[in-house]
């Protein structure tokens, strides 16, 4: 077996863990062709650091000429690029790469370095020497959309304004059965049609797959501005129904939870969500 196949196969018995029963309807609304009720989409989130100065503008440029559209002809879109405003690691920028399938996440390296349009644009970038690096460090995890939210939903209207931000949230938990517990709570218990009424914008819903610090799930939230964000927020911590579902047996932060982290970003150049 090939490491590509591995890798596939790997990801592939992960995404059927979280497969929904045949048949089952998706809640969700906006996600991919490929995102189904079957078949949630696979989400791979990449982390970018930077440092302040020529390299943040390069990348910028890179991302927006040569990398995103060429993700885009292998597949993987819309792709999301964030840049950092609030969170460790200043100036850090996040890439969402929704995939169409486990074959993608594996190969996608490959289909890279076989389109000659992305290497000649590229190739100045990616011949960077030691001494002056394209950025500083890159890490990725990979997440399995929840079958209620099954695929990325890019804001339109007006959370599509150009004073949107963004909310990346991940949920650690202490072990595999709180975790799950925590994500009956988003999907049965009803969490996510209390943000959407609410103005808590779902972008995608994940369950971390590969990664650090798991057990945990990640999401992300888009609003018009901060102001929206925390009018959202406010009513969302006094609502009648989110206040009998966190008082509920088993849903308790304590009993499901052991930590959240939280940032704030705002769409880069090249972002198509």
């Amino acid at each position: 077996m090939t490491r590509r196949d591995f890798v596939a196969a790997s990801v592939t018995g992960a995404a059927a863990s979280l497969a929904p029963a045949a048949g089952a309807a998706a809640q969700g609304a906006g996600g991919g062709a490929e995102a189904t009720a079957s078949k949630p989409q696979l989400l791979e989130l990449r982390r970018v650091r930077l440092r302040f100065g020529p390299m943040e503008a390069r990348y910028a440029d890179y991302l927006k000429n040569a990398l995103v559209p060429a993700l885009n002809r292998a597949g993987i879109k819309p792709v999301g690029v964030f840049n950092v405003t609030t969170g460790p690691d200043v100036p850090c920028v996040y890439l969402l790469l929704p995939h169409p399938n486990a074959d993608s996440v594996a190969g996608v390296a490959q289909k890279l370095g076989a389109d000659e349009e992305y290497k000649k644009i590229a190739a100045p970038f990616r011949s960077l020497p030691a001494t002056d690096p394209p950025y500083v460090r890159r890490s990725s995890s990979l997440m399995v959309a929840f079958s209620s939210v099954p695929g990325v939903e890019a804001p339109t209207g007006a959370i599509a304004a150009a004073s949107r931000i963004f909310e990346l949230r991940t949920y650690e938990s202490h072990n595999e059965t709180a975790a799950a517990k925590k994500i009956e709570m988003f999907e049965k218990g009803g969490e996510i049609a209390i943000f959407r009424r609410l103005g808590l914008n779902p972008v995608f819903f994940g369950r971390d797959v590969i990664g650090t610090g798991l057990p945990s799930l990640t999401y992300m939230l888009v609003y018009a501005d901060a102001a929206a964000r925390d009018k959202s927020w406010a009513a969302f911590r006094d609502d009648p129904e989110w206040v009998k579902l966190r008082t509920t047996a088993g849903y308790a932060n304590a009993d499901i939870m052991t930590n959240i982290q939280s940032l704030y970003l705002r769409p880069g150049e090249a972002s198509q969500i």
